[in-house]
């Protein structure tokens, strides 16, 4: 049995990126004109060297035969066998000129007005221009001490057939280039499409469901096998992802339970009559219990952003600018009340695609770490700029060197919390794992004074 990622039943957001697919047929047609333009090339070269093959030995058959002449009937009967070919201009044909001298180079008979740049002693052949500059593949030869002759054949009679074959190629070329470009637009859509329906269902795995495809609809290539392997792993993914879920539940509820109940009687024994160190006692239990609980559930908040990290589903834009000022405004109150001095700066309609309650708490985890280690009368300020980037500012005491790269684990508590018994180490961590939830980046940044946190998005 095979399996079909088929398209999500919701919009997917498209991902921003050149595809391969259409790298292929762009490199099909750049292989197509070069394969064209290279076998016109050949046809081209191949048919001037036969044209140049065949004038060749047209100039040296009619001169060998004129050769025969002079030597069977001497220079009268060469001058009238030279004037009755001139007189003969056969159509379709390489066009023939002659030119016949004395020794001082005195035309005697033929239509070339003057004696070409050859050397008649050695036999010169040679491609040279005459009669108004018509190209000509001409040999000259010395028939005797005061006699010399010149046989040309005109070089272009290809070029109305070259030209011809370059336009035959053109038509015929431009149509092979488009059958290829439409042939190979039309596999590598099916192709993208194929990939596509795959890359849809990993983000989107919850809104894609995988399902049996009958045997004829397969096509039994690399891409059926990678839906298939890609359907599998989704659905291991899936199950794993269930049943953290399931037993998170179950061991958040076993813990939860039995802490809620043992702080309810708490509540109950606090109401009978007691000593007060048994009170202040009983007091500083239900603290603890509080502490555990909560502690519990920002590790759950924690493993669950950390699960879902690079999970586009579940996110939608959010007005980062109007829930930092709410949030702003809140503490406003209670830095009031602690002595704080708080200032924001926050930009205008800056946007994020997230879960709202998480960055709301991963903006409250940053005050409420900046507003627990910075002393009375110290300084906050929270400043949102377009990107977005997001900076919380303090003059506290800031974070040592060597705890830099620490802050951000679970459970760590560097010196600065010491003295605080009623912390867990994990709001710091928590923050960064709904930070690269959304696909952003937690930094602590060097200053001058105090501690200064930096969230901007990622590179990846």
């Amino acid at each position: 049995m095979g399996f079909r990622l088929p398209l999500a039943r919701r919009k997917v957001e498209p991902v921003s990126h050149t595809s391969i697919f259409s790298r292929l047929v762009w490199l099909a047609i750049g292989l197509s004109v070069l394969l064209v333009v290279g076998l016109w090339a050949l046809t081209d070269q191949t048919i001037r060297a036969a044209t140049d093959a065949s004038i060749k030995e047209a100039v040296d058959v009619d001169l060998a035969g004129l050769v025969d002449i002079y030597a069977s009937g001497g220079a009268d009967e060469l001058e009238q066998r030279i004037g009755d070919r001139l007189a003969i201009r056969t159509a379709g044909r390489s066009q023939p000129h002659y030119l016949l001298t004395d020794g001082a180079g005195t035309p005697i008979t033929g239509d070339l007005r003057t004696w070409p740049d050859l050397d008649p002693k050695v036999s010169e052949l040679g491609e040279v221009r005459v009669l108004d500059d018509v190209s000509v593949l001409a040999r000259a030869t010395q028939l005797g001490p005061d006699l010399r002759l010149v046989v040309a054949y005109e070089a272009g009679q290809a070029d109305p057939l070259l030209t011809r074959v370059a336009w035959v190629f053109l038509a015929g070329g431009t149509l092979f280039v488009l059958l290829i470009g439409l042939f190979g637009r039309h596999a590598a859509r099916g192709l993208q499409l194929r990939i596509g329906q795959i890359n849809a269902a990993f983000r989107n795995p919850e809104t894609v469901p995988t399902v049996a495809t009958p045997g004829p609809a397969r096509r039994g290539d690399e891409i059926d096998e990678l839906a298939d392997h890609s359907a599998r792993a989704l659905e291991r993914v899936s199950r794993l992802l269930e049943a953290y879920r399931e037993t998170s539940d179950q061991v958040a509820h076993e813990i939860r339970t039995p802490l809620m109940h043992l702080d309810q009687r708490l509540v109950k024994a606090l109401a009978e009559p007691l000593p007060n160190t048994v009170s202040a006692r009983l007091v500083e239990a239900r603290a603890e219990i509080r502490r555990i609980v909560g502690m519990l559930e920002s590790l759950l908040d924690i493993a669950s952003s950390k699960a879902r990290r690079g999970d586009r589903h579940g996110l939608a834009p959010v007005n980062l600018s109007e829930m930092a000022s709410r949030i702003c405004n809140l503490y406003a109150d209670s830095a009031e009340e602690s002595d704080h001095r708080f200032e924001w700066h926050i930009a205008p309609d800056v946007w994020i695609d997230g879960e709202e309650s998480q960055l709301s708490r991963l903006i409250t985890n940053l005050l409420d770490n900046a507003f627990k280690y910075v002393p009375g009368g110290g300084a906050i300020t929270l400043t949102l700029e377009p990107g977005p980037v997001l900076t919380v500012a303090d003059d506290g005491p800031g974070v040592p060197e060597a705890q830099r790269e620490q802050i951000f684990e679970r459970f760590f508590r560097g010196d600065m919390s010491q003295s605080d018994s009623n912390g867990s180490g994990l709001g710091l961590a928590l923050a960064k794992a709904i930070a690269e939830r959304h696909g952003l980046t937690i930094a602590l940044i060097a200053a001058d004074s105090g501690a200064t946190f930096r969230i901007e998005r990622g590179d990846g």
